[in-house]
C-alpha cells in the first residue's frame, strides 16, 4: 500500500503486470524511495516511469486529476469511507478515531471504499486497524 499511496501521489496506475515484472529491489525501492512535495516527488515519478519503460512491455497509465484530500485530511473523513462502512454493516471511524490513524491507513481505508475497487478488504481493514471487531 505505500508504493500504492506514491504512484497516487505521481499520478501513475502500475498495473499488476507491470509491477510484477520489477526486481524485488525496484519494488523495495519504489517504496522506500521519498516521495513528498516538488522535487521529491517529480524525481519519484521520473524513477517510476523509466523502470516501466525499461521492464514493461505496455506504457505508462497515467491517472486523472486526483484530490488528496479525502485521506490526507485527518480532520475530515471521506463520505466514501462512511458509506462503505454503513454496506457493511458496521460503524465508521469516529472523528478521533479517523484522526489517530497514520496516513497510509487512511489512504488504504479511502482506497478500499471506493466504489471501483473490490472493497471486499474494507473490513479486514477496519479491524486491523483496531476500528472494528468485524471481519469479512
Amino acid at each position: 500500500m505505500a508504493a500504492r499511496q506514491k504512484l497516487d501521489l505521481v499520478g501513475i496506475k502500475l498495473s499488476l503486470r507491470q509491477w510484477s515484472r520489477l526486481t524485488r529491489e525496484e519494488r523495495d525501492r519504489l517504496v522506500t524511495l521519498g516521495c513528498a512535495e516538488g522535487p521529491e516527488r517529480d524525481a519519484y515519478r521520473q524513477t517510476v516511469l523509466a523502470l516501466i519503460a525499461s521492464r514493461a512491455d505496455e506504457p505508462a497509465v497515467f491517472l486523472g486529476e486526483i484530490s488528496h484530500d479525502d485521506w490526507a485530511r485527518d480532520d475530515r473523513m471521506p463520505d466514501a469511507v462512511r458509506a462503505q462502512a454503513e454496506r457493511d454493516g458496521i460503524a465508521p471511524p469516529s472523528p478521533a478515531q479517523w484522526r489517530a490513524l497514520q496516513p497510509l491507513q487512511r489512504f488504504a481505508l479511502a482506497k478500499l471504499a471506493r466504489s471501483k475497487h473490490e472493497n471486499e478488504n474494507f473490513m479486514p481493514a477496519m479491524a486491523e486497524f483496531g476500528l472494528s471487531s468485524a471481519r469479512s
